[in-house]
């Protein structure tokens, strides 16, 4: 009985050191959140601000964010707490961009009075269409030549230096600026995120975006390569006006849920912090590449013409037809060249080069001879433009300017002489084979016909004194633009030589 009498007892005993072990772990809680070690750094390094934490480097938990980018754009609110802020834009309106130093006194002091370059670019969030951005994007700029996915409003911002954008990259700009003063930098995004839903049948959902910040110090050698700092945020781009209404729906939705359904739901902040991310694996590719400079209208970037000059290109690969001497140079160089099916892409490339299409190489990059010889003609005035569609749909269809006469000629030789002799006469058969050469005139005169038979002869123009035609009774008629110009069409001349009296020349006459 007395030992029973004690088992209360020691269950007390228990009892009470649980309840102060239960104590001790609660105080270090308070410790831990109290105010003196609360940082907003901190706070924007837990996962829920990442966009995916198992991107970010290894060393990143403990690292001090050195910048700060906010976009002046109010945050959805119909976003559930743990997932990522989603904000709406307008196609084409200009938004405000901060960069801010977030360094702490003493950081990075290397990049303390230098400049730093920023690379902002727009591209997908979906995992999917990032392994196809490449397709997705010359898709976009086929249906939309000569535009760009974004653009940076240069009068309206402020501390931005050296603003440039690759004519080559649509989705990409870059700048300097200087972390110690106020800079603020405003963009427009051009396309919106239905365009590049699979299936368009109105009402469908558009593919949200994602606007990263890379931020890079010079190296050694001066160049923008060393990584600091990047975050993002993702968006969603609507047609003018369509980011509001969205705003505003999301808003009406959120008013009629149940109070304990909001709590599930983030509030709408005026701003979006981008987050840390890691960087674009194509940064080390644009800041390698040269970027022309912005034009002084900052929606008119200029267009890359490559090296257009025949004497630089390659020799083309691509067989070239006979072609006839009016689309020939003195020195025997074709104009136009037939592109044939059977011609690579990097034939293909050389063709337009050589044919005056420099700008729209690009893109043309992945077609072949093939590709572009099924393009139909309202294709290429859809991709070119009017102008250059045309031009380029007859040149690709070897289409040449019609010459304006045609004349075919015969160099007269002893033997056929003879063997034309003995025909009239009745003594031989005809058997004498006539070889005749085409001449195409463009000008109709006497000068370029004895340009023409001096090329066909391999002479100087100067050893022809006269050109003479052949007329009734045999007389010899001299030959002058008003005779060319009345001319039929394909007439055919046998030519004959003569001695000129006057000089070392030859007359020609045209029987």
């Amino acid at each position: 009985m007395a030992w029973a009498l004690k088992l209360p007892l020691t269950d007390e005993v228990i009892e009470s050191g649980l309840v102060q072990d239960f104590d001790a772990s609660l105080s270090g809680i308070g410790q831990e959140l109290g105010a003196g070690a609360y940082s907003m750094s901190d706070v924007l390094a837990l996962p829920i601000f990442k966009q995916e934490e198992s991107n970010l480097p290894p060393d990143s938990e403990n690292k001090i964010l050195p910048f700060q980018y906010v976009l002046c754009a109010a945050t959805s609110p119909a976003i559930k707490l743990h997932d990522e802020t989603l904000t709406y834009l307008n196609q084409g309106q200009s938004y405000e961009i901060r960069m801010l130093d977030n360094r702490k006194l003493g950081e990075l002091p290397e990049i303390t009075g230098k400049m730093v370059k920023s690379i902002i670019r727009v591209v997908f969030h979906d995992r999917r269409l990032q392994y196809t951005e490449h397709q997705q994007l010359e898709g976009w700029r086929w249906n939309r030549p000569g535009d760009r996915i974004l653009d940076l409003d240069i009068p309206m911002s402020v501390g931005m230096v050296d603003p440039r954008a690759n004519p080559t990259q649509l989705n990409t700009v870059e700048f300097l600026w200087d972390p110690s003063k106020r800079t603020s930098v405003f963009i427009q995004v051009h396309c919106i995120s239905t365009e590049f839903t699979m299936r368009k049948h109105g009402g469908e959902k558009g593919v949200p975006f994602r606007i990263q910040i890379d931020t890079f110090k010079e190296n050694d050698g001066e160049e923008y390569t060393e990584h600091l700092h990047s975050a993002s945020c993702q968006v969603k781009v609507f047609k003018p006006k369509g980011a509001d209404r969205k705003q505003k729906t999301d808003r009406e939705k959120m008013e009629k849920r149940a109070p304990q359904e909001k709590e599930k739901y983030q509030p709408s902040y005026e701003t979006t912090i981008l987050t840390e991310c890691s960087p674009w694996p194509e940064v080390t590719y644009v800041n390698n590449s040269p970027s022309p400079g912005f034009n002084s209208s900052h929606n008119s970037f200029p267009v890359a013409e490559g090296n257009g000059s025949p004497s630089h290109q390659p020799e083309l690969v691509v067989q070239v037809a006979d072609l006839p001497s009016h689309l020939l140079t003195r020195d025997g160089e074709s104009i136009h060249q037939n592109l044939l099916p059977a011609a690579t892409p990097q034939d293909a490339q050389q063709w337009l080069h050589r044919n005056r299409f420099s700008p729209f190489c690009r893109l043309f990059t992945n077609f072949s001879g093939a590709d572009l010889l099924k393009l139909t003609r309202e294709d290429v005035i859809q991709i070119c433009g009017p102008a250059d569609g045309i031009r380029l749909f007859n040149a690709l269809k070897g289409r040449v300017v019609r010459p304006r006469l045609t004349v075919y000629v015969c160099q007269e030789s002893q033997q056929a002489r003879e063997q034309q002799q003995k025909h009239e006469n009745g003594d031989a058969a005809s058997s004498t084979f006539f070889v005749y050469h085409a001449i195409y005139l463009e000008d109709l005169t006497a000068v370029e016909l004895t340009e023409k038979i001096a090329q066909l002869f391999n002479i100087s123009p100067r050893q022809i004194s006269q050109i003479f035609k052949q007329g009734p009774t045999g007389i010899h008629v001299l030959v002058s633009d008003e005779m060319i110009q009345n001319f039929q069409d394909e007439v055919c001349f046998v030519l004959d030589t003569m001695k000129a009296e006057t000089n070392d020349g030859y007359h020609i006459i045209l029987k």
